[in-house]
């Protein structure tokens, strides 16, 4: 009994090991990847005292299904809307002049969420593949949710869904594939 524990144990370590993780990296890193080899940029706009961006993180994020979709299809961005990282876009530098590192919980916003129009937590933004802003998408999603998001941005169909009859169209043909 003890022998099909450790077995089950070192079975269960194994499967976590090779659960699938979004490559996360910074805005600017992604904008010069993006030069390099043009893909589409997937924001995480977050906040470190944000619980639904903890359930994002951790239900939605780890998802496999959303992981790996997110790998294959964008550069993806982990960025801390109210943190004190520089980022260089559109020759424009977005800083968080007000930024207190002493301050725990809320601090001030930074320049970037304010010119991505980000306005709630968390919020996901898609830039095309010359970093071009989309759209923001507010709140928390499950993975199933996220999915009709990730797949119209990567597939370019957000071109010809222009009013929100087809939007609505759009959302009842959809054919979503990832797991809960």
């Amino acid at each position: 009994m003890k022998k099909v524990f450790v077995l089950f144990a070192l079975l269960l370590i194994a499967a976590a090991s090779q659960a699938q993780e979004i490559k996360w990296m910074s805005m600017n890193e992604a904008l010069a990847a993006q030069e390099k080899n043009p893909k589409k940029i997937f924001v995480d706009a977050y906040t470190t005292w944000c619980g639904p961006c903890k359930m994002l993180d951790k239900n939605t994020f780890g998802n496999k299904d959303v992981a790996e979709y997110i790998n294959e299809n964008y550069y993806a961005v982990k960025f801390n809307a109210e943190g004190n990282e520089t980022i260089q876009y559109r020759d424009k530098t977005f800083k968080n002049p007000s930024f207190d590192a002493s301050r725990t919980g809320r601090n001030s916003v930074h320049e970037f969420a304010l010119a991505m129009g980000v306005s709630a937590y968390p919020t996901m933004v898609f830039f095309d593949e010359k970093g071009e802003f989309l759209s923001p998408i507010k709140g928390y999603m499950t993975p199933k949710q996220l999915e009709i998001f990730l797949k119209i941005f990567a597939t370019d169909d957000y071109k010809t869904v222009k009013t929100e009859e087809e939007w609505k169209k759009y959302q009842e043909e959809f054919k979503g594939t990832f797991s809960s």
